[in-house]
């Protein structure tokens, strides 16, 4: 189980510390290292497992919504099958408003299991789902409340351990989700042919049991439990740079996941690609967010989280409207890559931008957790809008391609107006 362990004064050097036991619990001192250390990397690989099991299957939605489509809810529209997804990933920022100051209260234990437990039982209940209100409130709801605890204390912990490895840490965290992404679509595409939907579905829960079990035995929280506090902090919006990044992600957010739910479908209905290569492209979306998880991370820890998010959102935006004029397979895969590349990074810089701008480590969940409850609902709404403006039957997709691209340059430029603000006032363009 997750255990709390006391914060030492930050300028501690980086050699060792004992950590005390939380209150009330005895368990052996540890070593912990300012940034880095046996400890600081276990919580890495705990929040990677959490990050496989949580964004990881959202990112693989797109194969669930292309099955259902021509399958298990082919009376359904497009339009109604997004909903599916957009709300499990909608709940999944959404309640991070209340992980966040839980997490600050020291329920991190609370957290995990309880997050396990409901994304672990609402797979298994997907997997014998035969209608869509079954589907909708099993993987929809059920899958994304379990997500929802599970997010936002991963990132905090993390955060928590890295001060100049921050970045990097976060983006090798974030890294599952990609690995997730490319996995699990593969995963079920191999297994459903043969064992059917309902066996696929279980081995994927089987999956993720496993993976929630290693980040439950693994991750401590580095701080004490805190009094309560307000689940907001309203003063936060106060700071412009702050504001200007949150509606950055929410608008972002609004087009990022229409290439990932809608790419297979696209390629499909155009007949870019014969089936079989078009449930792939998702897994290679996948792969090519992995490195975009971790390669402008890394840079980013030199040139400045918020630098490099300017840049990838940007890349996203443009290479969203590419893809209006791509209709062959070649054209499909290069797309493919270098869309995850920009969209992996988008993702995993937005939390090292968010510390950044928190004034204060206390409230760090509650910052993160105001940002991804505004965020929560562009995803809530950018999927199911896309499915309302494709027409399938007819091949039509440009209208939802121009929609996915116009709202993330809408994004970059709200990223672009608070990275300027924030040079101005840190007179550094290593924001």
């Amino acid at each position: 189980m997750a255990t709390n362990l006391r914060d030492e004064e930050d300028d501690v050097s980086s050699d060792q510390k004992e950590s005390s036991p939380s209150e009330g619990r005895s368990k052996p001192n540890v070593i912990i290292r300012k940034d880095g250390g046996l400890v600081a990397w276990s919580q890495v690989l705990g929040a990677f497992c959490l990050s496989f099991t949580t964004w990881g299957i959202v990112n693989s939605f797109g194969v669930y919504q292309t099955y259902y489509e021509n399958d298990l809810l082919a009376d359904a529209t497009s339009f109604q099958i997004s909903w599916i997804g957009s709300i499990q990933a909608f709940l999944l920022l959404f309640v991070g408003v209340l992980t966040g100051p839980l997490f600050d209260r020291g329920y991190l234990d609370i957290l995990l299991v309880s997050g396990s437990f409901l994304t672990v039982f609402g797979l298994m209940m997907t997997s014998i789902c035969t209608t869509y209100w079954q589907v909708m409130l099993a993987q929809g709801v059920c899958v994304g409340l379990g997500s929802g605890c599970l997010f936002v204390p991963s990132l905090a912990v993390v955060s928590s351990y890295f001060t100049s490895k921050r970045a990097i840490a976060i983006g090798i965290t974030n890294g599952g989700s990609s690995i997730g992404g490319i996995i699990l679509p593969i995963v079920f595409r191999r297994l459903q042919p043969r064992l059917g939907f309902g066996w696929a579905t279980r081995i994927i829960a089987f999956i993720t049991f496993a993976l929630l079990c290693l980040a439950t035995a693994t991750m401590w929280s580095r701080s004490p439990a805190k009094p309560p506090r307000a689940l907001f902090q309203p003063s936060a919006f106060k700071k412009l740079a702050y504001t200007l990044v949150t509606l950055g992600i929410f608008t972002g957010f609004i087009g990022l996941y229409i290439p990932i739910f809608y790419i297979q479908v696209y390629a499909i209905a155009r007949g870019s690609t014969n089936v079989d290569y078009a449930f792939y492209l998702l897994s290679i979306l996948n792969a090519g967010s992995f490195f975009g998880r971790l390669i402008p991370n890394a840079i980013a820890d030199k040139t400045g989280a918020m630098n490099m998010l300017v840049i990838s959102t940007t890349g996203a935006g443009i290479l969203c409207l590419c893809w209006i004029r791509i209709n062959d397979a070649a054209g499909l895969t290069v797309f493919a890559v270098f869309y995850g590349f920009f969209a992996g990074a988008y993702v995993s810089l937005i939390p090292p931008v968010l510390v950044g701008l928190t004034p204060d480590m206390n409230v760090i969940g509650t910052w993160m957790g105001m940002s991804m409850f505004v965020a929560a609902f562009g995803l809530l709404i950018g999927n199911p809008v896309a499915g309302s403006l494709v027409k399938i039957e007819e091949k039509r997709f440009v209208s939802g391609q121009g929609f996915a691209g116009s709202v993330i340059m809408l994004g970059a430029l709200f990223m672009l107006l608070a990275l300027i603000t924030t040079v101005r006032k840190e007179k550094s363009w290593k924001v």
